[in-house]
């Protein structure tokens, strides 16, 4: 059985995961974007993720096969305590689980920054034979406890093709009021480092 490692991802993992993603991009209609970033593009959203939420990335016998990252929600101020994911696992390490253990691996993280509900944004086929999407998120997000709370029809448009988007919503703590200050990962990282409970 391989050994599967999770890890907080670095700049330098930047060309891995920028292969991983890649292939959504110019193959399927997962990812909404047209043209594949650039390098430099990818190593800084890495970096500027990394700053306030967790990019983690599972390797499998040592070579990176998926990762998973946050942001936030929206901009405002009061969204401070949501935060949506983005899930990208490499065609050759799919059906090992590895998408279940990032998810954990990262609700666990956004818990300690006293996030409360985590959303993920699915691409969802308008017929069931479509050639470039799936309901495989869809049903994925369900089996980790998230449920579908909108649906915007029609949305995408990508090979020629429209797509709709879905919503879906995992309360993964306590509403709590006042809530506990939001902690930026940066932050939560030199706190665990130093022997701080976040």
């Amino acid at each position: 059985m391989s050994l599967i490692n999770v890890r907080t991802a670095t700049a330098d993992d930047a060309p891995a995961l920028l292969q991983i993603y890649a292939y959504y991009v110019k193959n399927t209609a997962v990812s909404y974007e047209y043209e594949v970033p650039s390098l430099a593009e990818f190593r800084n959203r890495v970096e500027t993720t990394l700053k306030d939420y967790p990019y983690l990335v599972a390797e499998v016998d040592g070579k990176i096969a998926g990762y998973i990252y946050a942001s936030r929600l929206g901009v405002r101020k009061a969204y401070d305590w949501a935060a949506e994911t983005s899930v990208y696992i490499s065609e050759e390490y799919h059906r090992m689980g590895i998408g279940r253990i990032l998810y954990e691996r990262m609700e666990a993280y956004l818990r300690r920054q006293n996030v409360t509900n985590v959303y993920a944004g699915a691409a969802d086929p308008t017929v069931d034979d479509d050639p470039y999407l799936s309901r495989n998120s869809e049903h994925f997000h369900e089996a980790m406890g998230y449920r579908v709370v909108a649906r915007y029809n029609a949305c995408g448009n990508k090979f020629g093709r429209w797509y709709n988007l879905i919503k879906m919503e995992k309360v993964i703590a306590e509403h709590a009021c006042p809530p506990k200050p939001f902690i930026p990962f940066a932050v939560l990282e030199k706190q665990e480092e130093g022997g701080v409970s976040g």
